[in-house]
């Protein structure tokens, strides 16, 4: 696939390595396991694995977004589920957080977040609010208490990522009407006026809370982006699409290669399963959807060498990874049969988390609007 330098083969030779002596055991039971796992945050950490594109002067490694995807996708192959922790060491809520804060912000909250003492999460969607994020109505109402200039947060939030542990949120809100009312703010998780739900389970295994805020105060300083913001939080979210695509294609990777050994193996009818037909195409057909995906995928990174990644690319990147993973996944649990489908089989929770990817993150019907909008250089408003 890509062209891969000899200094990025030896931190990929080291990640490897690294996965196989401290991530292979109990890969299974890390993936069936819907809490937030910090021992694994920390071992990660130490290794230098979360911030690796976060600058050196932030505390960060100062690494590619090529290599950080690089890193996911080996790391994804041994054990999905610590995967979903460099996602949110890398590639979420703390890349825009890491974009955007201020030098104060940013020494008061990068240096846990990086040694994964610290989760940030994502309030972004509500309720009303999915796909029309803009329709979001968190407010965020201008407020003096005790000399010190803040504001009063009111609102909802639901179906963030790590909702249910972190210890910070990045929180969408609504200065005033309009897009140009957004912007953000940065709320931790013992502050006043803000209750985190009991929280629900999803497909995946995941659990989230809702996140209630009822006349939340926070300090000015602890805006992140104010009025006007919401473009340049979508900018920073690109990247968190760009880890969701590299999951996605990862475990649609390792669901693949599980099948591809087990149709090796396996014997029906006197000859092992990959030489019927059947069973080729449809491998076949996974691994032109996997490779043609991987291209893309790279195409969008390649695009981030000044910055942040461009907006069209990173949305094809996204739909065709989400769709190579979950078809690659959904063949693989077909093509083992009952073993494919069992609990005790990573490619069942393949199956289950490349599903979730479709959905989260931007779906992919939302994926494909902004594409035609790109290729017929109009918007079309999905408002009635």
């Amino acid at each position: 696939m890509s062209t891969v330098s000899a200094e990025r083969e030896g931190l990929l030779e080291s990640v490897r390595s690294f996965a196989r002596k401290h991530l292979a055991e109990g890969a299974l039971d890390r993936a069936h396991d819907p809490s937030y796992s910090w021992d694994t945050a920390k071992l990660l950490a130490r290794q230098g694995l979360l911030g690796l594109t976060i600058s050196a002067d932030d505390g960060g490694q100062g690494a590619t977004l090529a290599d950080a995807v690089a890193v996911i996708s080996e790391i994804a192959a041994v054990c999905p589920k610590s995967a979903d922790i460099l996602q949110a060491g890398n590639f979420g809520a703390i890349r825009t957080f890491a974009e955007f804060g201020s030098a104060e912000q940013k020494r008061r909250w990068l240096p846990a977040l990086i040694a994964g003492e610290a989760l940030i999460s994502l309030g972004m969607s509500e309720p009303e609010a999915g796909s029309a994020a803009t329709e979001l109505t968190t407010t965020a109402t201008a407020e003096t208490r005790d000399g010190r200039e803040g504001f009063r947060i009111n609102g909802t939030k639901i179906w963030g990522t790590h909702s249910a542990d972190a210890t910070l949120y990045l929180v969408y809100v609504r200065f005033g009407p309009g897009t140009g009312g957004i912007g953000s703010v940065l709320i931790e998780r013992d502050t006043a006026g803000l209750s985190v739900g009991t929280p629900s389970e999803y497909m995946s295994g995941e659990q989230w809370a809702q996140l209630y805020f009822d006349d939340c105060w926070i300090p000015a300083e602890n805006v992140l982006l104010g009025p006007g913001g919401f473009k340049k939080q979508m900018s920073g979210f690109n990247v968190e699409r760009i880890g969701n695509a590299a999951r996605a294609l990862s475990l649609g990777r390792l669901a693949f290669d599980t099948a591809r050994d087990h149709l090796l193996r396996r014997n029906q009818f006197g000859r092992p399963l990959c030489e019927f037909q059947g069973l080729q195409w449809k491998i076949a057909e996974c691994a032109v959807a996997l490779d043609s995906a991987e291209l893309l995928l790279h195409r969008a990174i390649d695009s981030a060498a000044a910055g942040l990644p461009s907006a069209y690319e990173t949305t094809v990147a996204k739909l065709a990874c989400n769709e190579a993973g979950f078809k690659a996944a959904n063949e693989a649990v077909q093509a083992m049969g009952a073993l494919g489908y069992s609990t005790e089989s990573l490619v069942e929770y393949c199956f289950r988390r490349t599903r979730g990817w479709m959905i989260a993150g931007g779906s992919l019907e939302i994926m494909k609007n902004r594409i035609a909008e790109e290729v017929f250089g109009r918007r079309f408003s999905q408002r009635a």
